[in-house]
């Protein structure tokens, strides 16, 4: 079963969902960004998303390579301690970790693309493990 991402954090995270992080969890950068500067769809698309997650998460789970590194522990760590590179370093990346310790996530700019990528870069740093 290749099971990369929880519904429970899904879940989780689309409380926060009017900024975009469920979107952004599940791999969909462009309608979180979309959802971020909008709250939601002006919550609308917020409320109608609490019925769409199952199916993201289903999508994500086939979307995405499982492995090693926690597509999870990588989210949580990004969303809250990504200025400090600590999601990074979990991936074993790190000397742009110790970048973004020392720089506020390489002055922010790092981190915003770190939520567009994140699900990516896990996906391949499983793969090359199984390589």
């Amino acid at each position: 079963m290749n099971d990369t991402h929880s519904k429970f954090v899904g879940y989780l995270l689309w409380i926060f969902g009017f900024l975009g992080s469920h979107r952004f969890y599940y791999g969909k950068p462009v309608t979180g960004t979309l959802w971020f500067f909008t709250l939601g769809l002006f919550f609308v698309g917020w409320i109608v998303d609490l019925f769409l997650i199952p199916a993201m998460d289903k999508e994500a789970d086939l979307r995405f390579r499982s492995g090693p590194t926690d597509f999870t522990i990588a989210w949580l760590l990004l969303t809250f301690l990504g200025v400090f590179g600590i999601h990074r370093m979990y991936m074993g990346k790190w000397i742009t970790g110790f970048i973004y310790l020392f720089t506020g996530g390489f002055f922010l700019i790092g981190v915003l693309y770190d939520f567009w990528t994140l699900n990516e870069q896990v996906s391949i740093k499983n793969m090359q493990k199984f390589s």
